[in-house]
């Protein structure tokens, strides 16, 4: 089984790996990985893995659980065989906006529910432009505006976030953990991994995210539109990230 890094330390940018096995795609089986496998509409880290000995790089152009493996796919025909030790490098830049993109969807969530008991119906990111789906009867241009200046708010606050983990049992007891409207918490799992955003939201989540809300920086309410009756959806963008 591949130990993942990224779940204790989103910052970690490089490490150093063996491939444990080479599946019949010529995809990669890492014994340790800090590349985020993707989920919860953050997509996958791309990067490269350099051959310890050879110095040859593999371009790492996608990673997803396949078969219950974590599977690193190379661009091109060559791939290091099993055994090969490896120094991953993940694309750092797009990774950290990904972060900040991934905790401003927190700050909003965690608003949303606070100020207006509203659950999560939908979300997904790219680096720096995110949308959220709530379920909300009403939508206006001024509601977004006091959104936005709500989120910026916690931004300016500069609250810590920290990793945390419990057990399934505890986690079921705290059903706030879970913001969307439908559990898509998967019954196989006995650990929970939580994000703490101190003072505001605390939420079950496998993602990356920054140690502050202040490293997000100023989130832009973009867009907000109507997909149904009591589905209402908000696009944010950072505002350097354009």
């Amino acid at each position: 089984m591949t130990e993942l890094l990224f779940l204790n330390d989103a910052y970690l940018s490089e490490f150093d790996a063996v491939v444990s096995e080479v599946n019949d795609d010529g995809g990669l089986v890492l014994d340790r990985t800090a590349f985020y496998v993707g989920g919860g509409g953050q997509p996958c880290d791309v990067g490269t893995l350099t051959d310890a000995a050879s110095g040859t790089a593999y371009k790492v152009t996608k990673v997803a659980r396949a078969g219950g493996a974590i599977v690193h796919t190379i661009d091109g025909d060559a791939v290091p065989a099993s055994g090969t030790a490896l120094h991953g490098a993940i694309d750092w830049d797009r990774r950290y906006l990904l972060m900040r993109t991934h905790t401003a969807l927190h700050i909003l969530c965690g608003v949303v529910w606070r100020d207006y008991g509203a659950l999560v119906t939908g979300g997904d990111m790219r680096p720096g432009t995110a949308r959220m789906d709530f379920e909300l009867e009403n939508m206006s241009a001024e509601f977004a505006g006091e959104v936005e200046a709500l989120v910026n708010a916690e931004v300016e606050h500069g609250r810590d976030i920290g990793v945390g983990f419990m057990g399934r049992e505890e986690a079921d007891a705290h059903p706030d953990l879970i913001r969307t409207k439908i559990n898509l918490l998967p019954a196989a799992i006995k650990e929970v991994r939580t994000i703490d955003i101190v003072g505001l939201d605390l939420q079950a989540d496998g993602g990356t995210h920054v140690h502050n809300t202040r490293e997000v920086g100023r989130i832009n309410v973009v867009g907000h539109e109507s997909k149904g009756r009591i589905n209402k959806r908000l696009r944010i963008a950072l505002a350097d990230a354009a």
